[in-house]
């Protein structure tokens, strides 16, 4: 591949290293691609309000596109550029599917405002377990929970794995909703139907006028997956899911080894 004109990549398992920081080598070589006039996006599953942090930790960046190809927000602007949601209609078929196939899983839904922070941006019924803290969380019955338009709903079953949550669902939620997954233990996301990180990284790359065949994309976990099939040039970190090992362009070292940096710096 040719030098890239847009750079994105994933946050958690593949631009922070293990200790969820953005290391010198990788924010260098991010800076010099930049600086040379090459897009830089980031694309998540995170919803816009942890965004900044990352945004800082880097050092550059604009765009990042949220909630699994949901959200495009703009960093610098604080500003949600546009998103889309799953109506009060759609939340609660897609609860009562979950509800005949996974009895003892905890529901929860991620809101959206103008900006990176909201009113009740993550809002969970009491049987949720968090895969991991969350000081926003606020609690409320399921009947309020549907009552709003959301980016994305998620279900939680500590006891199962993502994988096998996800095989139970995909047969009854069908086209209903996108399924995937981040998190290995017991949580899938629900997208708005197509819609997923290729989607989103499309819209940003169409807006800054590249074409697909000079987009290069980092990812670690199935839903990175669509993207790396996506971009010209899909790259798996080495610590990534077997299933992106088995669609990637090339395999590089893990987040751990400064894995992006090293194919970045090939041309940067």
């Amino acid at each position: 591949m040719q030098a890239p004109r847009l750079v994105a990549t994933d946050v958690d398992g593949t631009l922070l290293d293990p200790h969820d920081q953005v290391t010198h080598r990788t924010a260098a070589v991010i800076g010099r691609a930049v600086a040379a006039g090459v897009g830089f996006v980031l694309v998540t599953g995170r919803p816009p309000r942890w965004i900044p942090p990352v945004v800082e930790a880097v050092g550059v960046g604009r765009y990042a596109v949220c909630a699994n190809g949901a959200v495009l927000y703009d960093a610098l602007e604080d500003r949600v550029v546009w998103s889309q949601t799953l109506d009060p209609d759609a939340l609660a078929a897609l609860a009562r599917t979950v509800g005949e196939v996974l009895p003892t899983g905890g529901l929860a839904v991620e809101r959206v405002g103008t900006g990176a922070r909201g009113t009740a941006p993550f809002v969970a019924e009491p049987a949720y377990r968090h895969a991991w803290p969350d000081s926003d969380n606020h609690v409320t019955e399921r009947s309020a929970l549907l009552s709003a338009p959301a980016v994305k709903m998620l279900v939680r079953c500590a006891e199962l794995s993502s994988e096998a949550m996800v095989a139970a669902l995909a047969p009854v939620v069908g086209d209903t909703a996108d399924l995937t997954f981040s998190h290995p233990r017991g949580l899938v996301e629900m997208s708005p139907p197509r819609v997923t990180k290729a989607t989103g990284l499309a819209e940003v790359a169409g807006r800054l006028g590249v074409d697909v065949g000079d987009v290069v994309a980092f990812g670690d976990m199935p839903n990175d997956l669509e993207m790396l099939r996506w971009a010209g040039h899909g790259v798996a970190m080495g610590n990534a899911h077997p299933i992106l090992h088995d669609v990637a362009d090339e395999i590089t070292a893990s987040n751990a080894d400064d894995g992006l940096a090293l194919v970045l710096e090939r041309w940067f």
